[in-house]
């Protein structure tokens, strides 16, 4: 039997109070954009990738057994320069968690910032580090 080989990641969800506020913190935050995939389905597009939005007690997935607000943490590479993500998000009065700090990525080495959602998901923007 040939093993499974998984060569990217599509898409992961995300469990929101509100669909607006979520859509408007990840435009203004990172410059992601939003379409409506469905009606009243959001996703979040960033390079060819998304993050569905699932509205909390609105499930739209009858196959998530426990929907929860806040349990993403999750990890985007950017190659805008970590300083300029760390000031940008002063800029937008968004609280820095931890960072810089250097990590382990899936690839190699990575320099990360980290900060919550609206929602309290950990949302980590890194640097490779070559």
């Amino acid at each position: 039997m040939t093993p499974i080989r998984i060569r990217a990641l599509d898409h992961f969800v995300l469990v929101v109070l509100g669909i607006d506020a979520t859509v408007a913190f990840y435009r203004r935050t990172l410059g992601l954009e939003a379409r409506e995939i469905a009606p009243k389905r959001w996703a979040l597009h960033f390079g060819s990738q998304k993050i569905n939005l699932q509205q909390l007690h609105a499930s739209v997935d009858p196959q998530a057994r426990h929907p929860s607000r806040g349990a993403g943490d999750f990890c985007l590479l950017t190659d805008t320069p970590l300083a300029e993500v760390v000031a940008h998000l002063e800029r937008e009065a968004i609280a820095i968690v931890d960072g810089p700090i250097e990590r382990t990525g899936a690839t190699g080495r990575i320099l990360s910032v980290y900060f919550y959602d609206p929602d309290e998901n950990l949302v980590e923007v890194s640097n490779l580090i070559a």
